[in-house]
């Protein structure tokens, strides 16, 4: 049985530019071919990775760190935030100056207009600052929240907020996600949806939020641009993205 693949967007896809080698690109096409299935594994939302989902030809995808899960077009699994608790985490961090930001699989949403940790952590994923509504999350389904506060702050919302997870991908910014919510977790719902299990997955990933999969899938691929918490979970390290990483680890695992 042919597993499958199930790939990281930033550092692992895209290179540092944010584009998708050209040997990435390659390499997918070629797993295809050979009976590999392709997935998508992201923190990003659906609405953030619909090009490179047109470019590869994927229909099946993680998003938003495994809490909107879809198998060739249909959503199969979705999971969020209770509200009562995301009211609570929104509070505490406005009275500190400390703001967040909703998606759902159509845009992001600010609770403020220009405040600069938003706007700078964006700008790294090249995204304008978004339109502002900070009562979004009240009557609409919210499926990851950004709280944009520094590292020596975290420690603080840990111990305030022990049933969520706060999840680093930039110096301002932690993903809020639920307190058995990952990646890996999305997969499980994916896979099982299909009759198959973590063994059948081999992941690709570079960061924080790629741990859980890296550790539970069958393969684990780290990149060598990767934190190191990842490669020390990761069963093979690949070389670095910029370096037709992504390739060069699917050559080393004969995929292709």
């Amino acid at each position: 049985m042919k597993k499958v693949l199930f790939f990281d967007v930033d550092g692992t896809l895209y290179d540092h530019n944010k584009r998708l080698p050209s040997s990435a690109k390659k390499a997918l096409q070629q797993a295809r071919v050979n009976g590999y299935e392709l997935a998508i594994a992201t923190g990003r939302a659906p609405f953030m990775i619909e090009p490179l989902l047109e470019e590869l030809e994927i229909d099946t995808y993680v998003t938003f760190n495994g809490q909107y899960v879809v198998y060739k077009g249909e959503v199969i699994f979705t999971d969020g935030i209770e509200r009562e608790q995301l009211e609570e985490i929104i509070a505490f961090g406005a009275a500190r100056n400390e703001p967040v930001v909703f998606l759902d699989e159509k845009e992001m949403i600010a609770s403020v207009d220009g405040h600069l940790k938003v706007g700078d952590s964006l700008a790294t994923l090249k995204y304008p600052y978004p339109r502002i509504d900070a009562n979004f999350y009240a009557t609409k389904p919210v499926y990851q929240t950004l709280i944009f506060m520094e590292e020596k702050d975290e420690a603080l919302y840990r111990q305030k907020f022990p049933n969520v997870q706060f999840v680093r991908w930039h110096p301002y910014s932690c993903d809020i996600l639920p307190k058995d919510g990952s990646k890996a977790r999305g997969i499980e719902k994916l896979l099982a949806h299909v009759g198959k299990t973590m063994d059948d997955a081999i992941a690709f990933g570079d960061g924080l939020n790629d741990l859980e999969m890296l550790e539970a899938a069958g393969i684990g691929v780290a990149m060598g641009n990767g934190h190191a918490k990842a490669k020390a979970v990761a069963d093979i390290i690949a070389p670095h993205v910029d370096d037709d990483g992504l390739y060069k680890a699917m050559k080393e695992l004969h995929i292709i």
